[in-house]
């Protein structure tokens, strides 16, 4: 059964919570195989059994008090930081006078009209600046859960309803200004949060760019310049000097060098001339050349490479399952606690008084009141505010933005976020060997056949897409039209041609060619009627970077191991130069998964790294798999990773970046879980002043953040 898979935006989310709320609802649609919300891109993935329409997964949302939006992310988050900012500066006018009256009140100076001026310039903060934070907590409450507007509205609340009482004439201290200060410091930290996530998105950010609008298209009556999204396969385009390649295709006439390094990584400019594919998105830089288009849309490869990237960024690891259980609860928790710290302040006030008096010798801004509610809100509020689950919701999130942008601009795409916790464990490499370790630009060096064999042989591998079958067809022109073909998988091919059966794949006996073998080199044997007519010698270049790769991955405490259906000798002769010592060959597709199995019942974490619809059943067994992305599309859509471009010095890097992905995680999980630990039992006692409760929340969000971007 096809899956089907759909990524958009989600709107009015702030915190983990509403993230985990929308998942909850969206994994309750009939049909629905997995779904993920994540907090750090604003977006959502589903991947489904059947199609299922926008309007009811916009039902889902909405019922739970969310939006969602089929708007490019780019211009979602324009206008969400346009009004981010708007109320920002408007909260800031009023907070910082307000502020600088709050102290010189508090130092002794009047200041005619304090508690009016307070009331009012605080609610113009509070319910208009704060607006969106009162929706978010509303929503939130209407549908029987909590989130970090929850907290942050009933804290600020709370001082509104100080100053209103105190206006009022009661005996109580009025916190109101402290609310306005909640909301702007909160609106602060959103804001600086918001800015620090979209440099940790900007490799997607820097793909979506790359596509182009327009294409120069070449039709029979002159050029004309139309939409992409009107171009069709089989179109000519023109592109010129400087200009971004708009499509997918080959080249039909002219010679240019084009930059691919935005998609690939590679740095150095890459000939093409006809014949040569070109990707959308490159950079033409010397010369003219017409494209033939072959992909357009959603089929084309930095659609797909942009798709795979929000699907990774959308999905989540294990040690996410910890951090929602524990904010499910958190939210709940803390407003307990406050209630419960208030209560005891109340009752308890005049039993506290020494310890108080002693700890604002050390924390001077400590209430220094004799009013016991006064006293009791004072710490309400300090417990409401310092616990925000904010850091807890992005520890996890932000690193994995960051951790997959990273491998997206060093030419890998991790399509399954689990593989960066597995990596930590992967103790062995399994790799295949052409294509893999080998370039998988396999071309004949000699043979033994006749011409008119050769353009038979020829004629029967140009319906094969193995490797050594291109390479092959590719070396002979031909015409021929064979019958009954049967591909076997790890032998070869047979077909029939003007009655004569014949068969191309591993010699019976490897003996007269060991010289040609111990070289590497692959031979292809040739029968007619069961009868070796001739044979093929094949030379499959060494990647340059295998070598240095087999030793990173040595140095990182990790074995390689080579499995290969070519046979003994050509694999031994590869594993040497490249410095690998385990060789498996002649090995079919369904034994490299059985030899997977073996490794994996004695306990090893397994990756294997291959390209070629042989090793989709082995790259879906082992714990992580890794395709070539020049290979199959099946391997491809097997795999955890994808390398977009380059060879297996490319796995050396996903191992690292996933590593220290996860180290991040780790240590943003840590620092979120010593932070509520350490401060809501300070919070709680009374020795911590709301302002300064809010900062440090806001603080440790960031915080959170900025580590998450060390992994760059």
């Amino acid at each position: 059964m096809s899956e089907n898979k759909k990524s958009f935006s989600i709107t009015g989310m702030s915190c983990i919570t509403c993230a985990n709320t929308v998942e909850k609802s969206l994994k309750k649609i009939e049909g629905i195989k997995f779904a993920s919300v994540n907090l750090a891109t604003n977006s959502a993935f589903l991947i489904s059994e059947k199609d299922i329409s926008f309007e009811e997964i916009r039902k889902a949302v909405e019922e739970v008090g969310y939006g969602i939006s089929t708007e490019p992310a780019e211009d979602l988050e324009r206008k969400r930081y346009n009004l981010a900012r708007k109320n920002l500066i408007f909260s800031w006018i009023i907070t910082f006078p307000l502020s600088l009256l709050m102290t010189l009140d508090m130092i002794g100076y009047t200041v005619p009209y304090f508690m009016f001026i307070e009331l009012i310039f605080g609610g113009i903060v509070i319910f208009y600046s704060g607006r969106e934070t009162i929706k978010g907590a509303w929503i939130a409450l209407t549908h029987f859960h909590t989130n970090m507007d929850t907290l942050i509205f009933i804290g600020s609340l709370a001082c509104w309803i100080t100053a209103l009482l105190n206006s009022l004439g009661l005996s109580i201290i009025s916190f109101g200004t402290i609310g306005t200060m909640i909301i702007t410091i909160h609106l602060t930290g959103r804001f600086i949060e918001s800015r620090l996530r979209d440099k940790a998105a900007k490799e997607i950010k820097a793909l979506i760019k790359l596509q182009a609008k327009e294409a120069r298209v070449i039709f029979p009556d002159g050029e004309s310049t139309i939409p992409i999204e009107a171009v069709k396969v089989g179109f000519l385009v023109l592109v010129k000097p400087g200009e971004r390649i708009p499509v997918d295709g080959k080249v039909e006439e002219g010679i240019s060098s084009v930059d691919e390094s935005m998609i690939t990584g590679e740095s150095l400019p890459i000939s093409k001339n006809k014949g040569s594919k070109v990707t959308g998105g490159s950079l033409n830089l010397t010369g003219s050349f017409k494209v033939r288009v072959d992909k357009v849309g959603e089929e084309s490869f930095l659609s797909q490479m942009i798709d795979l990237i929000k699907e990774a960024q959308g999905t989540k690891i294990p040690i996410q399952a910890l951090a929602d259980r524990i904010t499910l609860w958190f939210v709940p928790t803390i407003i307990t606690l406050a209630l419960v710290s208030g209560i005891i302040w109340y009752f308890q006030f005049n039993e506290f008084q020494g310890f108080l008096s002693y700890m604002r010798g050390l924390f001077p801004w400590i209430l220094n009141t004799d009013s016991s509610i006064s006293f009791a809100v004072f710490a309400f509020i300090s417990t409401i505010v310092i616990a925000c689950p904010c850091a807890l919701g992005l520890a996890i999130p932000m690193a994995l933005v960051s951790g997959t942008g990273l491998a997206a601009k060093k030419g890998m795409i991790i399509r399954n976020a689990e593989a960066i916790q597995t990596s930590k464990d992967i103790k062995i490499v399994m790799m295949d060997k052409t294509g893999t370790i080998t370039q998988g630009n396999p071309h004949i060096i000699n043979h033994s056949l006749s011409k008119e064999e050769m353009k038979i042989v020829a004629g029967i591998e140009s319906n094969s897409n193995h490797p050594l079958a291109k390479a092959i067809s590719s070396f002979q022109k031909s015409d021929v039209k064979p019958e009954k073909i049967e591909e076997i998988s790890g032998e070869g091919v047979k077909a029939v041609v003007k009655g004569d059966e014949y068969f191309i794949g591993k010699p019976k006996s490897t003996e007269k060619y060991l010289d040609l073998l111990e070289e590497g080199k692959i031979v292809v044997e040739v029968y007619k009627n069961g009868i070796n007519i001739g044979s093929i010698a094949i030379e499959d270049p060494i990647r340059e970077d295998s070598d240095k790769a087999v030793l990173k991955l040595k140095n990182l405490g990790i074995n390689s191991i080579m499995l290969s259906g070519d046979n003994l000798k050509t694999a031994q002769a590869i594993a040497r130069q490249v410095g690998i010592e385990k060789v498996y060959a002649g090995v079919k597709p369904q034994d490299k998964l059985n030899i997977i199995r073996e490794y994996q019942q004695k306990g090893s974490k397994i990756l294997m790294v291959g390209d070629g619809i042989n090793d989709a059943a082995s790259l879906k067994g082992a714990d992580i798999g890794v395709a070539i992305g020049g290979g199959s599309d099946l391997a491809i859509d097997s795999a955890d990773i994808v390398i977009v471009k380059g060879g297996i010095s490319r796995i050396v890097d996903s191992i690292e970046i996933s590593r220290k992905t996860f180290r991040i995680i780790r240590q943003n999980l840590f620092w979120a879980f010593f932070y509520n630990v350490i401060v809501i039992p300070l919070a709680m006692a009374g020795l911590l002043h709301p302002a300064i409760a809010e900062g440090a929340m806001a603080v440790s969000s960031i915080t959170v953040i900025l580590n998450s971007l060390r992994i760059k």
